[in-house]
């Protein structure tokens, strides 16, 4: 069968005006990257930089926030948000150019708790998927919004916590839901949103015996994520004084594990039937475990290390080696079999934000503005280190063969030039 040459035109004419396809490492879609675990598979990133090298363009973001940037094709959005806490933006960049195409008041609040000491009222990162952005500023509001004309498709003012020290949870997208967690002074629970309509699909409250009255210690900070364990779907839930697992379909408590920390940041790592599970403020421990039903917190902890462990940033899992940076500046490699030190050595500065393994390196960002990066070897090897003006508070993004760095101040893509 011949075609005529209008039809091969056509055709030919329709394949090149179809929009490219978005390949996977093009997109950051939520905290840590499409893997939920801080690794990318891009190459070519650069090793070094300043504010005068390797800046394709730097764009200031108003106000105050400490979430971090996700992408989806050519936008990157994030949420900022006064330092009184009163009004609550989401902001759209174009990747390629850092120019800002939607700037979106969506919350106005007139009595927010005193978070500025703390936090920041914008920590809790977005997701984002083809066509809409989800964001959240905690019980301050959650909104899901077209990516396209930066409107509202629906919001959620109506979920009861008081945060205190302010919100950091961030929202995880599953088939048609949107998780978050709610682990506040007053109220703990999980809430799974339709992502279409907002509407609550499930609430679970936490069933956690937290041996006190003190809200401190009954909230907690971290984002859940989803691993299949046993051939089965499991929202792996950390709070304080436990770490459960629920059915993300319907909020059923599948497992749990206790300990006596609190207030987790971290998220949970899974990997060959073993979870790596953070214990949050106090002391943190990292716990190695093998999943199950029920309690498992007399009978299925592999290992347990005690020294180094950061509160806040999660650690990273390569081969069979755990890094890590303590909130204090220690970098820290463990055997992930035994848990047993490899090394350890003294970075210097603060850290909050998670880092980065990507092209072959570890990227470790600090809130002195300092960005260590290493090889991720049993031996510790420095490769370089970079400063920016500002520090970082959010973790970083990736796309393409560039860097993705929020300071307190301003957007950067990095970039070999």
């Amino acid at each position: 069968m011949r075609f005529s040459g209008w039809v091969a035109v056509g055709i030919l004419f329709a394949v090149l005006a179809a929009p490219l396809p978005i390949l996977a490492g093009d997109n950051w879609p939520n905290l840590h990257g499409p893997t939920n675990n801080g690794h990318s598979d891009a190459t070519g990133l650069p090793l070094t930089w300043s504010e005068t090298e390797n800046i394709v363009w730097k764009t200031p973001i108003h106000d105050l926030g400490w979430s971090s940037p996700v992408i989806w094709g050519s936008q990157i959005w994030l949420t900022t948000a006064t330092k009184d806490g009163k009004k609550s933006y989401a902001v759209c960049i174009d990747k390629e150019t850092g120019k800002v195409l939607h700037d979106r008041l969506l919350f106005e609040t007139e009595k927010p708790e005193d978070t500025l000491r703390y936090n920041s009222y914008a920590s809790p990162t977005p997701a984002i998927k083809a066509g809409r952005v989800f964001v959240s500023f905690g019980s301050y509001g959650s909104a899901c919004l077209d990516t396209a004309t930066g409107n509202t498709i629906w919001s959620r003012r109506d979920l009861p916590c008081n945060h205190w020290r302010g919100p950091a949870s961030s929202p995880i997208l599953f088939e048609n839901l949107m998780i978050v967690h709610y682990d506040g002074f007053d109220h703990q629970y999980v809430i799974a949103l339709d992502q279409a309509t907002g509407e609550t699909v499930w609430k679970t409250p936490r069933e956690v015996e937290y041996g006190t009255t003190d809200g401190d210690v009954m909230k907690a900070f971290s984002t859940p994520v989803v691993f299949e364990i046993d051939g089965v779907q499991q929202l792996v839930s950390p709070t304080s004084k436990a770490t459960l697992a629920y059915d993300p379909r319907t909020g059923k408590e599948l497992w749990r594990v206790r300990y006596k920390e609190f207030s987790v940041a971290a998220r949970p790592i899974f990997r060959d039937g073993v979870l790596y599970l953070n214990t949050g403020f106090g002391r943190a421990n990292l716990l190695a475990v093998k999943p199950g039903r029920g309690d498992l917190t007399d009978t299925n902890i592999i290992w347990k290390q005690e020294k180094g462990v950061p509160s806040e940033p999660t650690e990273l899992l390569i081969g069979d080696l755990l890094f890590m940076c303590h909130d204090k500046g220690t970098a820290q490699c463990l055997d992930a079999k035994t848990g047993k030190e490899v090394w350890q050595t003294r970075l210097g500065g603060d850290y909050s934000a998670t880092p980065l393994y990507a092209d072959g390196k570890i990227y470790f960002f600090s809130q002195q503005g300092i960005c260590t990066v290493i090889a991720p070897e049993r031996e510790f090897k420095k490769l370089a280190a970079n400063k920016f003006e500002e520090g970082f508070r959010a973790s970083p993004a990736v796309s393409g063969k560039a860097l993705y760095l929020r300071t307190l101040t301003h957007l950067y893509r990095v970039e070999a030039k």
